[in-house]
């Protein structure tokens, strides 16, 4: 896999920033915010159509919360992104509690699990059955659980979850589609499946 310069700036950059460098994270704004809003893009064109979180909006959230993390250790530009995922998730689903959508009553929708490559989710879909199906996930299998994370959150492609988790792209796409088969379970038949 070929790193471009451009990746290897932000790895720079961001190396430079965990170590305290403040002019790095000056030049790094600009580059990460344009990413982290191609991510947030392209996690709400899956949403319903009045959803009230633009992707603006949480993008500047994600911004702030991952600027205020203390101490982490920024490996490189894949790990940054693995952690924007994460947090993109935890900000959609507390904003999902918040507007008070429950799991398995009339306030959810289902989420749909489609034979492409990308999980789209139906309008409204219930991002809190989904964060709970995603976590009995991680109790059996965390690197399916993080692979959803990452390309259902976050948005990143085949090669850019192999590169954060350090994985072959082969194994991203077996594991996608295991978890994909898993979660369809999880979510439209409601049975807990046995490790």
């Amino acid at each position: 896999m070929e790193t471009s310069p451009d990746r290897i700036d932000v790895t720079r950059l961001l190396l430079a920033w965990s170590e305290g460098d403040q002019e790095a994270l000056n030049r790094l704004t600009p580059i990460v915010y344009q990413e982290l809003h191609r991510l947030a893009t392209v996690y709400m064109s899956r949403e319903r159509n009045d959803h009230t979180l633009q992707p603006t909006a949480l993008v500047n959230e994600v911004f702030l919360r991952l600027v205020d993390l203390q101490g982490v250790g920024w490996r490189d530009r894949a790990h940054f992104l693995a952690v924007a995922a994460r947090t993109m998730r935890r900000i959609l689903v507390d904003f999902a509690r918040a507007r008070g959508y429950q799991k398995r009553s009339g306030g959810g929708e289902r989420v749909v699990l489609n034979e492409s490559l990308a999980m789209a989710a139906e309008p409204g879909a219930d991002l809190v059955a989904l964060d709970d199906a995603l976590n009995r996930l991680a109790a059996i299998d965390e690197r399916k659980s993080q692979i959803v994370e990452l390309r259902y959150f976050g948005g990143l492609r085949v090669e850019e979850t192999a590169e954060a988790l350090h994985i072959s792209p082969e194994t991203v796409m077996r594991d996608w589609r295991a978890a994909k088969a898993w979660l369809h379970l999880q979510l439209n038949e409601g049975r807990p499946i046995g490790t």
